[in-house]
């Protein structure tokens, strides 16, 4: 299966009648591998900052998480391993793997549960498979 087909056919599915606004999987370099046509290109200095508070939890809370720009507050998330972000409505969740990093975007109507079991998911499956 494509790197394409995961964030096509799993990362964008419906779940209870809602899917996600944009999604990517990204490589800890910041190379993308595959992304939803939706998704915001990365500025410079967001995967490094990302990848920073992946290394060292609570290096992005004083000043937030940003994904192509857009600023998320950092909320609870699962030290080392996933980073929830709120805006609003919407928000995002980034879990990292061996080598890549899911990125799921949400908005209303999809809750943020949702939001997490899809990218939690995807990563589970990804960890397991060595990725």
């Amino acid at each position: 299966m494509s790197w394409q087909a995961y964030v096509d056919d799993h990362l964008m599915a419906d779940i209870d009648g809602c899917h996600l606004t944009a999604s990517a999987i990204i490589g800890h370099d910041g190379s993308v591998w595959a992304q939803s046509s939706t998704f915001p290109e990365f500025k410079p200095g967001e995967i490094t900052a990302i990848m920073n508070d992946f290394e060292s939890p609570g290096t992005l809370a004083p000043t937030g998480l940003h994904i192509g720009g857009v600023k998320y507050m950092v909320i609870q998330g699962e030290s080392g391993v996933v980073i929830r972000g709120k805006k609003g409505s919407g928000g995002a969740t980034i879990m990292k793997t061996r080598l890549a990093l899911i990125i799921g975007i949400y908005d209303e109507p999809m809750a943020p549960g949702q939001c997490n079991v899809m990218v939690e998911r995807m990563g589970d499956y990804l960890v397991e498979q060595g990725l």
